[in-house]
């Protein structure tokens, strides 16, 4: 698949990883029809993509820095995300290529499943299959839609540029694509998530979280309709009722327990198995893709040019100061290995499949996790701070509850709306472009769609923000917020003045991929 109108065939995509076998059903036989409930239950395996914009995203925000020459880069879309340059030369699972082959080919999955199931009568006893297809199809449209799009801003979507939503098989080799504007690719989403989510049922699956689940599903329509902002914050009313569905009646209850799952562990191996467990309740969706990343992010001496040095983590992320006191008390601060050029948090391990194991040939994997509890519990928080008070006391709820969370058993503060307002307040924004590490702090200034009602609210999503950075840290998502929030970053650069990347800068869409330029579609435009 090099090119948008190449025929995606899915029932001939198999992804093989026996390094995590558990993690897969069984693919069907790739001749034969898609005519039974069985076989288009099996069709769905292969429809999640099996590569996710991870590395691009965390080079391109600011958990990452240039360490200088001495160091090599993995790859050079490594280095063209961090120097925000368009990626023309890989094509593999990190690259923009094999994200936008992966997420098509699950997309075409989906449609070749909801096809049959239409073929067949759509009976009531696939509804469930049609709910997993249709949350499935909105999934790869919403990586895609936050990878290549910029961030949805009601003001201006309906002048920018969307992503093709294939909502259909293809028919023919050579079909005319268009981008369609961000609104309505936006629009369409909401429209499979509505439809596909009261069709969930959790009994269709023998191992529930490893497809798209009740709880994990809708921690998607939260983090989705978060992302989808209103003008009338109407939306924010959705993220706290899908939330709300994930969370249940005590939070505490499903969040991860970082002191007991990670706090005596003494091998990065086992932090990775250990974060990805199928039985912690807080894993919401465990899904494998083809990737680098755990070695480019990871405790290896590999791939150090770019990366979140000492300089970050100390001041801005996992070893700063927070609402939780010192780095003392945050359990993933005192879970980090060296190289210090990467400080990792070695949540993400790497599983290889070997192909001939004499020479040690074969390809990387990892398995993400895309939704958590804890993540999905601060885009509960963050709604209710935008809806202002009186849900300032409920955010503050969400956050005791996170903070009870990631810290050592004992060790978690109870903190006030007072107590949050006042740490980010005396705080100085860091400045842009950063030229020291004595410059960094934990607060950027934020540009917002929705001006603040007030200072507190503002300090309550700078606590958010920060929160999130923590929770998410290597997995990509600190990006998506720099881009809905306008926040400025600057990438030093070595021999180079730093490259700053300001609210408006057309780079926070990455290009779309060269074949898909060439065979028609639309660029992004670029300043």
């Amino acid at each position: 698949m090099k090119k948008i109108n190449i025929l995606y065939s899915a029932i001939t995509a198999a992804f093989m990883l026996s390094s995590c076998s558990d993690f897969l059903d069984t693919m069907p036989d790739n001749r034969a029809e898609i005519d039974t409930e069985a076989k288009i239950t099996s069709l769905l395996v292969s429809a999640y993509p099996t590569a996710y914009p991870i590395m691009m995203a965390e080079m391109a925000s600011d958990n990452a820095m240039d360490n200088g020459s001495l160091y090599s880069v993995e790859s050079q879309s490594q280095e063209d995300a961090y120097l925000w340059q368009d990626i023309v030369t890989d094509t593999d699972g990190d690259a923009p290529q094999g994200i936008w082959d992966a997420c098509y080919m699950a997309i075409a999955s989906a449609n070749h499943a909801l096809q049959a199931i239409e073929q067949m009568g759509n009976p009531s006893t696939l509804s469930a299959q049609r709910g997993e297809a249709l949350i499935c199809r909105a999934y790869g449209h919403f990586v895609l839609a936050t990878t290549f799009c910029e961030a949805y801003n009601y003001e201006t979507a309906g002048n920018k540029l969307g992503i093709p939503y294939s909502i259909t098989p293809e028919a023919e080799v050579a079909p005319h694509y268009v981008r369609g504007t961000l609104a309505e690719t936006y629009s369409k989403i909401a429209a499979d998530i509505e439809e596909g989510l009261p069709l969930i049922n959790d009994n269709l699956y023998s191992v529930p979280k490893y497809h798209f689940n009740r709880k994990a599903a809708h921690a998607f329509a939260a983090r989705f309709y978060l992302y989808y902002l209103q003008a009338d914050k109407s939306n924010y009313e959705k993220v706290i009722e899908y939330a709300s569905v994930v969370l249940g009646t005590v939070p505490s209850k499903v969040l991860r327990t970082y002191d007991a799952d990670f706090g005596t562990l003494s091998n990065p191996t086992n932090v990775g198995d250990a974060f990805i467990a199928a039985k912690s309740p807080a894993n919401l969706l465990i899904t494998p893709i083809n990737s680098s990343w755990p070695y480019i992010y990871g405790p290896y001496s590999m791939s150090q040019r770019y990366g979140q040095a000492k300089e970050i983590c100390d001041n801005e992320n996992l070893r700063a100061d927070g609402i939780w006191g010192t780095a003392a008390n945050l359990v993933a601060a005192n879970t980090i290995w060296n190289p210090q050029e990467k400080m990792p948090f070695p949540k993400l391990a790497m599983y290889f499949e070997y192909t001939d194991k004499v020479n040690g040939i074969g390809y990387r994997h990892a398995v993400i996790v895309p939704f958590t509890t804890n993540e999905t519990l601060l885009c509960r928080a963050e709604a209710y701070i935008m809806k202002a008070q009186p849900e300032y006391g409920k955010a503050v709820s969400d956050i005791n509850d996170w903070l009870t969370s990631v810290c050592y058993v004992g060790k978690a503060p109870v903190v006030t709306e007072d107590d949050i307002n006042t740490f980010y307040k005396n705080i100085e924004y860091t400045p842009i472009p950063i030229e020291s590490a004595a410059q960094r702090t934990v607060k950027k200034e934020l540009n917002p769609i929705i001006q603040f009602v007030d200072e507190k609210q503002e300090n309550l999503i700078h606590c958010i923000l920060h929160l999130r950075r923590v929770e998410t840290i290597h997995e990509g998502l600190r990006w998506y917020d720099i881009k809905r929030y306008g926040i400025e970053i600057s990438h030093n650069r070595e021999g180079l003045s730093p490259d700053i990347l300001t609210k408006n800068d057309l780079r926070r869409a990455f290009q779309l991929p060269q074949d898909v330029i060439n065979a028609g579609l639309d660029a992004n435009p670029r300043n």
